[in-house]
């Protein structure tokens, strides 16, 4: 983690680099970002017990990801992490499609062991939670993606509000919304 002024820069010349289509930027950013994408993967994954992946096979689908996409203008670190995490979760949500079209009885559960989210004794596959997600996101937007990189992301309060470029107040008021919501619906026979 680089967190002085001088990482800053460094970090941010490398976004910029990478904006204007510089691949060998995205090799520097994830190697000075590496633990905090790894440790996205890991809290990921710690709630897709029955995954195949591993956290390092899933920081480099993650990758694969970030290096085709193309005219991304992200800001700083917390944007860039916030876009690491939401890919990471793409490519989970993929791999439960993958398993549920090769079995017919929906695949395998997965829990979610978040403390904040649900009961931990119950069972959900990621595409349930994108699908409830996507719902959330139809009449919050702003509180759907905020739960996303809160929950899958594992950025906090102060590091969603600068990505998403809103008061650390207004994060507060929409984390706790968005996370009564899901844990509502998770909870719901």
């Amino acid at each position: 983690m680089m967190e002085t002024e001088a990482g800053n820069d460094v970090l941010q010349e490398l976004l910029e680099r990478w904006s204007r289509g510089d691949r060998d930027a995205l090799d520097e950013l994830t190697t000075h970002l590496y633990f905090d994408i790894h440790a996205i993967a890991v809290r990921q994954l710690h709630q897709e017990r029955r995954s195949s992946l591993r956290p390092t096979a899933l920081v480099h689908e993650a990758y694969l990801k970030l290096a085709s996409l193309r005219k991304m203008r992200l800001q700083d670190r917390a944007h860039f992490l916030s876009m690491a995490a939401r890919v990471s979760r793409q490519v989970l949500i993929d791999e439960a499609r993958s398993r549920r079209a090769a079995k017919r009885d929906g695949g395998d559960p997965v829990t979610l062991s978040d403390t904040n989210l649900g009961s931990p004794d119950q069972d959900y596959d990621a595409i349930d939670l994108d699908a409830l997600l996507i719902e959330l996101e139809r009449f919050d937007a702003l509180a759907a993606e905020i739960v996303s990189l809160r929950v899958f992301g594992g950025l906090s309060i102060d590091e969603v509000a600068a990505a998403k470029e809103v008061s650390v107040a207004t994060v507060s008021r929409r984390w706790a919304i968005g996370k009564a919501w899901l844990t509502r619906e998770l909870t719901r026979e």
